[in-house]
């Protein structure tokens, strides 16, 4: 068995590669490029390049052949089909396990994530698993990510939620319930809900970091249209910056306020509170 990540680059398949190399499971990492930190085995891999596609699937060395597929949709608008196309060669190649990286409000047969959901779903002598998580923690503490640029250069963030509450969620617990996804002896077609341990306000996250770091850090409440402008100026395209600032009006509306025990029940271990994430990296914010 050899597993195959793809997003190597990306905060999921960093920790995932690390819980596979202690465990001694063989794995590959696809990605565009590949970086100095990286673990493991890397391949040239593009979403956009179906030229790409044979060569990440081949294993060197006396590896056994890709079985299994760590999936993370490329960051366009349209990422259903890319994805799809890929899910149809790998399965033509021999892989049976794929574990799908979606998200809290995106249902089976819903848009992007949900198309390719739903196409796993109507393959046959497959075995899948579709994670769900929540917004992550690490939003606020990665380089490049707007919410850490703004705290960095303005000592505060942008959101459209109002007083909505999410159950922020980090991304080591995402990465212990993929391991069990793609490793464990059986699995079926599932999907599994990822929520942190508590409800949060943006308001309790701004205090929570004022208070860890000991300097005031602001929640900066704006428009949609707003927070839009403020995205394109990091760098997204005008239709990905109002897609992701249209996401805030879900959270606004209550649309992801629930807790639940998945990470607890397929790990054994409670989800990361966002106070312990944040003392654990306050490195992360001295710039």
């Amino acid at each position: 068995m050899t597993i195959l990540l793809t997003g190597g680059n990306g905060k999921t398949a960093r920790h995932i590669a690390r819980l596979l190399k202690e465990a001694d499971v063989p794995f590959i990492i696809g990605s565009r490029s590949s970086t100095s930190e990286m673990i493991g085995h890397h391949r040239s891999f593009d979403w956009l390049d179906e030229a790409t596609f044979g060569n990440t699937l081949s294993v060197h060395g006396g590896m056994e052949p890709i079985s299994i597929v760590w999936l993370v949709p490329p960051p366009i608008l349209d990422l259903a089909p890319p994805v799809i196309s890929f899910i149809n060669f790998a399965n033509s190649k021999g892989v049976k396990r794929f574990v799908l990286l979606s998200g809290s409000i995106i249902d089976k047969g819903g848009p992007a994530m949900g198309q390719i959901h739903a196409h796993l779903d109507s393959l046959e002598g497959i075995s899948y698993s579709v994670l769900r998580p929540t917004w992550f923690m690490e939003n606020f503490s990665t380089r490049g990510d707007l919410p850490f640029e703004t705290i960095r250069k303005e000592g505060k963030f942008y959101s459209a939620t109002k007083d909505g509450k999410i159950p922020l969620i980090s991304v080591m617990d995402i990465a212990r319930v993929a391991f069990h996804a793609l490793t464990a002896p059986v699995l079926e077609k599932e999907e599994h809900i990822l929520l942190g341990p508590e409800l949060l306000t943006y308001d309790d996250v701004a205090e929570t970091l004022s208070r860890v770091l000991g300097r005031n850090i602001i929640h900066a409440r704006v428009t949609e249209s707003e927070l839009a402008e403020k995205l394109q100026d990091n760098g997204l395209t005008a239709e990905d910056a109002a897609m992701q600032a249209s996401l805030d009006l879900i959270i606004s509306a209550g649309g992801d306020e629930r807790l639940n025990t998945e990470v607890r029940d397929l790990t054994g271990q409670e989800p990361r509170r966002f106070s312990d994430f944040v003392s654990e990296n306050k490195h992360a914010w001295i710039c």
